[in-house]
């Protein structure tokens, strides 16, 4: 059996415990590997190894930094293939996703970084002829990175690229769940000559290997991504130390859909908001809210298409959706289904186990899921899902939908689609979300800032990520004369 090492310090260690958990391929349930299950000891080990490092990788030339972060950026690329095949196999994911988007995607956040740091800039100010004051920024030590299991490897690079480039080492530790990219990452580093230590990747529990990651008092800096519950315990775990927090938690997206949009350009585009990734993506576009006059064709075409979708085996290229992560993770996602009937709802498509052949019948598989008939505030359209289930609901007027999309505790993102430009910028800036996208959905630019409100989260990530692993801005005071 496949046994996946920690990698500390420039090379791969089995845990000290001695003990692994078992890596399950969704598709068929399946143990296939024995993932290292790490406890303090281990972390402490990491850090020790990042502290070590940092000195010299924080007066490594900026152009130097960059140019290894390419390297890894081009050793990804050259293992595409592998890449994609494991990430697939590991989350459950179509291959043709991770191939199409994770795995490119995962390349550019190294590229992006590489690059947009060499080019940053500060602002310096004249006091007359008295002094000069310029911003110096400072990296903060070792980063604490704490990735989850539905983009592992994506969003895992898009907070070590933006540690590494800003001088920082890190000690990472992806989700228990998707950790078998990570390893082939390691590789990676290893093998385009990282300096060891700089990045070191420990694998296991978040009750062991994250929170003696989140307590480490020679870690200052944690950026999370995951749940807004587990996000409570960092916060608390990590006030005693006084911790940087950046947090992207979790997301019930709103999808407004008003009368005068491009309706055949919005339906497809609401389907992938609505499923990719088997609806297991925190910026899915949940709640979807369609203006009466073409409320009951967007329903109708719209359930047609969920229904069309082809659910099966993820190393198929023509399949659309894959399997869900865990059994559990599936039988919390169908008790959500069975809530929306006791709720009122009516389901349109999906709803149920498929059937399989039979080599996946031991998987996490669950159809696209329509539903519609539910009210604003019900617990289906309140509480996050993360799964292929999707709520339609019709609307009257601007104001209404604006304060149904608001309704929730979560802010991470929205989508508006409309022909009235005005409308558009009007209800973008009512609504509590971090991202609005308007006519389109995950389009992406590393540049802008990206982060939720409320309980989406705490804290940038993207554009100026890089600058949340400085310490405090410096101001740099020069008087001029004596």
């Amino acid at each position: 059996m496949l046994q996946l090492h920690n990698f500390i310090d420039g090379a791969f260690h089995a845990p000290r415990s001695g003990r692994y958990l078992d890596n399950v391929n969704p598709a068929t349930g399946a143990v296939y590997a024995h993932l290292a299950a790490s406890d303090e000891r281990d972390v402490d080990a990491a850090v020790a190894a990042a502290q070590r490092a940092f000195p010299a990788w924080s007066r490594t030339p900026l152009a130097e930094r960059a140019a290894l972060l390419h390297r890894i950026a081009d050793l990804i690329e050259s293992r595409l293939d592998e890449f994609a095949a494991t990430e697939s196999m590991d989350q459950g994911k179509p291959v043709s996703l991770a191939r199409a988007v994770d795995i490119p995607r995962a390349v550019w956040n190294f590229r992006y970084f590489a690059d947009a740091m060499q080019h940053h800039q500060e602002q310096a100010t004249h006091m007359d002829d008295q002094a000069l004051n310029y911003v110096h920024r400072k990296a903060v030590g070792v980063a604490g990175l704490i990735s989850p299991w539905n983009l592992p490897l994506y969003l895992l690079t898009w907070k070590i690229a933006p540690a590494l480039i800003t001088g920082n080492t890190c000690v990472a530790k992806p989700s228990e769940m998707t950790s078998h990219t990570a390893v082939l990452l390691g590789e990676v580093m290893q093998a385009a000559g990282l300096p060891a230590g700089v990045c070191n990747l420990v694998f296991g529990t978040g009750a062991e290997a994250g929170a003696a990651l989140v307590g480490h008092p020679d870690v200052p800096l944690i950026s999370f991504t995951g749940g807004t519950a587990t996000a409570k315990h960092i916060i608390q775990d990590s006030a005693p130390h006084f911790k940087k927090l950046s947090l992207e938690l979790g997301g019930k997206n709103a999808f407004l859909v008003f009368a005068d949009c491009d309706l055949d350009a919005c339906l497809d585009v609401a389907l992938r908001a609505a499923f990719t990734n088997q609806g297991e993506v925190c910026l899915c576009g949940s709640r979807m809210f369609v203006e009466r006059p073409i409320y009951d064709e967007f329903l109708r075409r719209f359930s047609a298409a969920a229904a069309a979708l082809r659910v099966g085996d993820p190393s198929d290229a023509t399949t659309n959706t894959g399997a869900l992560v865990s059994a559990a993770h599936r039988d919390k996602v169908m008790g959500y289904i069975k809530l929306a009937v006791e709720e009122g709802g009516t389901i349109h498509a999906g709803g149920k186990v498929p059937d399989l052949p039979s080599h996946l019948q031991n998987g996490f598989f669950l159809e696209p899921t329509v539903v519609s008939g539910l009210a604003a505030d019900c617990r289906v359209q309140q509480e996050e899902i993360f799964g292929p289930v999707v709520t339609i609901t019709p609307f009257d007027s601007e104001d209404e939908v604006v304060a149904w999309a608001n309704s929730t505790r979560y802010g991470l993102s929205a989508t508006l689609w409309t022909g009235d430009l005005s409308r558009a910028h009007r209800v973008a800036h009512a609504m509590d979300a971090g991202i609005i996208w308007v006519n389109t959905w995950m389009l992406r630019d590393l540049r802008t800032p990206f982060g939720g409100m409320k309980a989406s989260g705490v804290g940038r990530e993207g554009g100026h990520h890089s600058i949340d692993f400085y310490t405090e801005i410096q101001n740099v005071c020069i008087k001029y004369g004596s």
